[in-house]
């Protein structure tokens, strides 16, 4: 059973992207499985709580799902032309300290998906993450990219993608993910 680990980038309980993720997960392919993470409950990065505290227990429990998965889906908003603050913030202690980004990111297959009720999705965040995973080590997935406009007329009242073209895109994506991480096990 091939396992990703799938990160909403919005902490909104209505999330567009969140219902994506969802989306995905129930339209992974056959032998493979998405867990959804959250990056709910993490602090504000500060290097002087760091000193004293150490990393928090659920910035802990996040960076062990990742290592242990052979993949991570980040389904990310795009504010204000780039990353989200909050997804940024996960991500910067994720990487703490600096001795475990091999561990949590080296090598490890990444793939940006994101929805936005604007015309143009999420094309400028997914841009502005690359340098960011390529800082981390990480193998950004450079065969498809999902980007979901007007997610408000794919999404339904319910909180779940509704429309059955998305879908199909969705589980093209995750296929076309799934089948890259899979292609990776078998190479020496």
């Amino acid at each position: 059973m091939l396992t990703l680990i799938g990160l909403s980038g919005s902490l909104r309980h209505g999330s567009f992207n969140s219902a994506v993720l969802r989306a995905a997960a129930a339209l992974m392919p056959a032998e493979s499985r998405l867990c959804i993470e959250t990056i709910a409950g993490i602090p504000l990065y500060d290097g002087d709580a760091e000193s004293a505290a150490g990393i928090p227990p659920a910035v802990a429990r996040l960076k062990d799902a990742i290592a242990d998965a052979e993949g991570l889906l980040l389904v990310s908003p795009e504010y204000n032309n780039s990353i989200p603050g909050v997804t940024k913030n996960a991500i910067d202690w994720l990487s703490r300290p600096p001795a475990d980004i091999a561990r949590v990111f080296g090598g490890k297959p990444v793939a940006l998906a994101g929805a936005s009720p604007g015309n143009f999705a999420t094309v400028l965040a997914q841009n502005a993450w690359l340098p960011v995973f390529r800082t981390l080590g990480a193998d950004l997935w450079s065969g498809g990219r999902l980007h979901l406009p007007r997610a408000a007329s794919i999404i339904g009242a319910d909180g779940e993608v509704s429309d059955a073209e998305t879908r199909e895109r969705i589980a093209k994506f995750v296929g076309g993910f799934v089948g890259y991480v899979r292609s990776r096990r078998r190479k020496p």
